[in-house]
């Protein structure tokens, strides 16, 4: 349920509960994000749950409900539509800082963009996108990253394909506006990557276990393995092309963190990695979870 009270109420209620406390502190108590409880609900453009209204008070020690006008059901606004609706407001859990989540956030820094934009007068519409290639991404869009983002978010991720031409390729959209919220929490905001400068989150350099899976989503969306050269065929290398210079001085530094011997930069756009004892640990520690590395790896070493 969502509860409607007099205006300037809610509000006054969350700076109550809030105290001399910090806005992370109180969105803990209440299971939500920091920009969501101190933007939209203190602002009033979002209604407060029935649950959080009552852990409110609680922390306030005061009793509001005489500025109660009504209550509604939580699916309200959807039946409302048209140009009132402000995008997918659907909730999503509480989102551990961990190696699952390290993955996404790569892959979404490799070939994602996160995005918002209006549609229409008012409709907002929010959505976190993975491209990749039409035949070969397949398998690591269906089969990998839509079910870790739907565990991760409890959200539906949706495919879609485009076929032209010169540019054909897939989707993996995943629409909510508290999804885009988190990620701008971290620092990865709407819009242009490389205007934005986009990069590995700070938390994900505090623990290695972080630092695995996050180049792993990044070389699985914008790596590729190449052989060294037709002469030696079997010599191969690990290359992260990407056009934003600081995600790529950053995962260079990632690699350099893990005690891995990157090259120098090549171009502003590109490293590799080729010391072929370090191709094969990087196999052995951190992996591919998109198989259309692992068997490009295979068919390379093929004798």
């Amino acid at each position: 349920m969502r509860l409607v009270l007099e205006r300037g109420k809610q509000r006054k209620l969350i700076l109550l509960a809030k105290g001399n406390n910090t806005w992370n502190h109180l969105s803990k108590i209440l299971n939500i994000f920091p920009s969501y409880l101190s933007g939209d609900l203190k602002n009033e453009s979002i209604l407060l749950s029935k649950e959080n209204y009552i852990k409110l008070c609680k922390l306030a020690n005061v009793n509001f409900n005489k500025f109660i006008i009504k209550e509604l059901e939580d699916n309200w606004g959807r039946s409302k539509g048209g140009i009132n609706s402000p995008g997918s407001l659907k909730e999503i859990p509480k989102v551990e800082l961990d190696e699952k989540l390290a993955e996404f956030v790569g892959a979404v820094l490799g070939d994602g963009h996160v995005e918002f934009y209006k549609k229409g007068r008012k409709i907002g519409v929010y959505h976190i996108r993975i491209a990749g290639d039409l035949i070969k991404d397949r398998d690591y869009h269906v089969n990998y990253l839509k079910p870790l983002g739907e565990k991760l978010f409890n959200l539906e991720g949706k495919e879609t394909t485009r076929i032209r031409p010169k540019s054909s390729g897939r989707f993996l959209d995943f629409r909510s506006r508290r999804l885009v919220e988190f990620f701008s929490h971290m620092g990865i905001k709407p819009g242009d990557k490389i205007r934005n400068q986009s990069t590995i989150p700070k938390w994900i350099f505090k623990d290695k276990k972080y630092l695995r899976t996050c180049i792993r989503g990044l070389i699985d969306t914008d790596g590729s393995i190449a052989r060294m050269s037709r002469r030696d065929s079997n010599l191969l290398r690990i290359l992260f092309t990407n056009h934003n210079i600081a995600l790529l001085k950053d995962t260079r530094e990632a690699f350099i963190e893990l005690g891995f011997s990157p090259s120098k930069l090549m171009n502003n756009r590109q490293f590799y990695l080729s010391r072929q004892a370090e191709i094969e640990r990087y196999i052995k520690e951190i992996g591919f979870s998109n198989k259309k590395h692992l068997n490009r790896f295979i068919k390379f070493k093929a004798p």
